[in-house]
């Protein structure tokens, strides 16, 4: 394993969010802000509660959800997708470099930025709300799993696109939506019963159930079930990549 090439690349992509650190940081914090004002207050005043936890508390992991896995994609295929623009992407294909040290170091730098702005949504969530976690372990595995699958995710989308437009369509009309109506706002037992149905064939619901059961111990599918939809999701992107670089897709046309 070349450490120093993983090194490098890592510190390259943190380098990035380093630079725009007030933006980075703003961004999230007047999101969760108006996310507060907007669902918590206006709607939050007609449910009194969902499963015994106020309406305000209840949205926190769904909120947290919405911005990791926005973030997780955006940061991971433009972190790769920038150096197939300026054409870079070949000194690093053409280094004594596997495709596992590549991806291990996009992703893994992809993955703390999320997990930094995750936790900036939860340190603003708790000025909103009394913020208690009831298995923190759980909620960081999640947490991770979620951040690393999603920049994988996002990994793909980069080697993928071959203009900036497409960089934007599958987060935008795909992902965004998925999150909306996966049970990030509310639960799915308050849907009727068809659409019940519906959700279940919506991936989101299962991180967002997972990681809601580990701060308020309600979810809406088995947690058992939501580790085993992570883990799957995560082999495969990981398969697909790995069949990009050896296929050369997207990377040496």
């Amino acid at each position: 394993m070349n450490f120093v090439a993983i090194r490098i690349i890592y510190l390259h992509e943190m380098g990035r969010f380093w630079q725009t650190l007030g933006q980075s940081i703003a961004s999230p914090v007047i999101s969760t802000a108006l996310y507060f004002v907007v669902f918590g207050s206006a709607i939050g005043s007609r449910i009194a509660n969902i499963e015994g936890v106020s309406y305000g508390l209840f949205i926190v992991p769904g909120l947290t959800m919405l911005s990791v896995l926005t973030q997780s994609i955006s940061n991971a295929s433009f972190g790769i997708f920038f150096p197939k623009f300026t054409g870079t992407i070949y000194e690093i294909l053409s280094a004594p470099v596997s495709f596992y040290e590549v991806l291990i170091g996009f992703v893994g730098a992809a993955a703390t930025k999320s997990l930094i702005l995750a936790t900036i949504i939860l340190a603003t969530a708790s000025l909103f709300v009394d913020l208690n976690i009831a298995h923190p372990f759980w909620m960081l595995s999640f947490l991770v799993l979620t951040c690393i699958a999603f920049s994988l995710f996002g990994f793909i989308i980069g080697l993928w696109a071959d203009n900036f437009e497409k960089l934007q369509i599958i987060p935008l009309l795909i992902i965004t939506p998925l999150v909306f109506l996966g049970g990030s706002f509310y639960s799915i037992s308050m849907l009727p019963e068809l659409w019940q149905k519906v959700t279940l064939f919506n991936p989101v619901l299962y991180l967002v159930s997972g990681f809601r059961w580990s701060f308020f111990e309600i979810s809406d599918v088995s947690v058992g079930i939501s580790l085993t939809m992570i883990f799957l999701f995560l082999s495969i992107c990981i398969g697909v990549i790995g069949w990009m670089f050896k296929t050369g897709y997207r990377l040496k046309q």
